[in-house]
């Protein structure tokens, strides 16, 4: 309130001297030019003066005002443009989420046209383009972000690897991830996608030669890797045995392949396995009977005891002895009492057969025991209670095959 008043004595402070002022001095205004002349009191020149600024502030409110609303109405203006841009992103990115291929590919590439960072929208569109097969819009569109950004050199050619990938174009995203690798030797994401394509296409050798940059660059955590590094090396040996049709040269390039392992990885229960399964798959029974009974007698493992049960060493009856042996420190595995099992039909201990499979499935319901032991007791005359172990053994094996409906019997007309 002291305010309002304090404002109000100034104005009629100011008033007074201005009145004052016109009253004693009222002044003269004379302006001349050509045929141009105004006269005129000093203070009626000023007042004039401060009528023809306030006109000018009014029109140019005014005008402001009209602008200001014609963009809004006027679906050229520039406000529009950022609001219609805006909407585009907003639908083109829920299409893409959503899956609505070309609605997003259309949102997606008018949001990219009109952006100045325009590498996502780009990049969404161009997968859009792919998963509707317009292979050559897609590659357009990658090419057009290139073209606006070429600093995403690298983010656009992994997104053009994997386009390729989900293509099936597995040599067009090596070409692609090959290069990217001799430029940025080290990006973690280039090493990754090659490691992933190239166990999508089995080379599985590649696979090994890339395992040292993997290790070194921290791209894979390391449990993650030595699972990795364990199934390549066993995928290798597969292949190294099946190269070539003749068996003798794939022993020859087994044991190649083997020997390329060190010395810790020849003793790895899963590398074993791998190389004693070629082994036995080639004819090397023998070999095989020997690696696996070496092995488990450096460190007992499951799988492995499985496998010397499918083998035929030299002696049977010494493979026995050697299984039995296991079975003191391990006499509840379900996996050695299914080898020994057969290694007792081996020996033709059909007694003794039929206890070691009969304590194998009451510690385990498994089919290759219910195989082995139906088909024992067939020969020994219990066709009742054999024919429910295969049974058990069909239904273990595959229970999606019980609850698959069956076809019902056409009736005669």
């Amino acid at each position: 309130m002291k305010r309002l008043y304090l404002i109000l004595f100034v104005v009629i402070a100011v008033a007074a001297v201005l009145g004052v002022a016109i009253a004693e001095h009222s002044g003269y205004v004379l302006v001349a030019y050509k045929n141009f002349r105004y006269e005129a009191g000093l203070w009626v020149t000023l007042a004039l003066l401060a009528v023809l600024w306030l006109v000018w502030r009014g029109v140019s409110a005014l005008i402001g005002l009209v602008t200001t609303s014609t963009g809004v109405v006027n679906p050229w203006s520039r406000r529009n443009r950022s609001r219609r841009v805006q909407v585009a992103i907003e639908h083109g990115q829920l299409d893409l989420a959503e899956g609505r291929w070309a609605s997003a590919q259309r949102h997606l590439h008018r949001a990219a046209e009109a952006e100045r960072q325009p590498l996502l929208y780009y990049l969404g569109a161009a997968r859009a383009a792919n998963e509707q097969g317009l292979y050559e819009q897609s590659d357009s569109l990658l090419e057009r972000a290139l073209e606006r950004q070429p600093q995403a050199e690298l983010a656009i050619a992994l997104t053009h690897a994997q386009l390729q990938t989900d293509r099936g174009d597995t040599d067009g995203a090596l070409e692609t991830l090959q290069a990217m690798h001799e430029r940025h030797p080290h990006n973690a994401q280039v090493l990754r996608q090659l490691q992933r394509l190239h166990q999508q296409r089995g080379d599985w050798s590649a696979v090994i030669r890339l395992l040292p940059e993997l290790r070194k660059d921290k791209v894979l955590p390391p449990a993650e890797l030595a699972e990795l590094e364990r199934r390549a090396w066993g995928e290798n040996l597969t292949l190294a045995a099946h190269r070539e049709a003749d068996g003798s040269v794939g022993l020859q390039s087994l044991s190649r392949a083997w020997q390329q392992l060190s010395s810790a990885q020849r003793q790895e229960p899963a590398l074993v396995l791998a190389y004693a399964e070629q082994l036995r798959q080639l004819g090397a029974q023998v070999e095989a009977e020997d690696v696996l009974r070496t092995a488990l007698k450096r460190q007992y493992d499951s799988h492995l005891a499985r496998l010397y049960g499918l083998v035929r060493g030299a002696d049977p009856t010494r493979q026995l002895q050697a299984a039995e042996g296991w079975l003191k420190d391990h006499p509840g595995d379900p996996s050695l009492l299914l080898t020994l099992g057969r290694l007792c039909l081996q020996n033709s201990l059909w007694g003794k057969a039929r206890d070691y499979l009969e304590s194998s499935l009451r510690a385990q319901r498994n089919p290759e025991a219910c195989a082995e032991l139906a088909r024992l007791l067939a020969q020994l005359g219990d066709a009742e209670r054999s024919n429910q172990l295969f049974q058990e053994g069909l239904g273990l094996l595959d229970e999606r095959l019980l609850a698959a409906p069956l076809p019902v019997p056409a009736q005669a007309i």
